[in-house]
């Protein structure tokens, strides 16, 4: 390839492209979040994440063993 043409191929590579910012606008809650349902969702959240792994640890001898 020509030099010419390979300098094109990175000026175009290395221009910055323009990206159209998204119009997000914020308003205030429609229903407020009390303290007891956030601390239900995140004890859901929690028991789903840190349930399963913990069992899967407190058996973990069990997957070792070759029956």
């Amino acid at each position: 390839m020509p030099l010419p043409t390979v300098s094109r191929l990175f000026r175009s590579a290395l221009r910055t492209q323009l990206v159209s910012v998204a119009n997000v606008t914020t308003k205030p809650a429609k229903h407020t979040v009390t303290a007891g349902e956030q601390v239900i969702a995140m004890t859901a959240l929690f028991v789903a994440i840190l349930g399963p792994s913990g069992w899967v640890l407190a058996h973990l001898e069990d997957y070792k063993k070759k029956e």
